[in-house]
């Protein structure tokens, strides 16, 4: 079984190759990443100090889309203060292509 630990925009995602994940939205013109943790091959079992030295992970995008839409509401008791916001998270599907290690 061979997997990484990444980080992308401040968040640590387990990938295997072919795995499509969900990130929050980035740039479409970023292809690889080489913010790798952690890599696993079978047995061997390299963990970066904080990163692992010439390793990388390539990714396509596949779609950026809007998530589920949440509301928020604040109401304060016996001042007739009520409000109601929204919030919709933009994301990206990426399909992880190949791990370089």
């Amino acid at each position: 079984m061979k997997y990484a630990v990444i980080a992308i925009s401040g968040t640590q995602y387990k990938v295997e190759e072919n795995q499509v994940i969900t990130l929050d939205k980035i740039d479409p013109t970023i292809k690889s990443t080489d913010q790798v943790l952690l890599t696993v091959d079978g047995d061997k079992v390299t963990v970066g100090t904080p990163l692992v030295k010439g390793a990388s992970v390539d990714f396509e995008l596949v779609r950026d889309y809007q998530g589920k839409k949440l509301r928020v509401s604040v109401y304060k008791a016996k001042s007739r203060y009520r409000k109601t916001k929204g919030f919709r998270a933009q994301l990206t599907d990426v399909k992880i292509t190949k791990l370089n290690f």
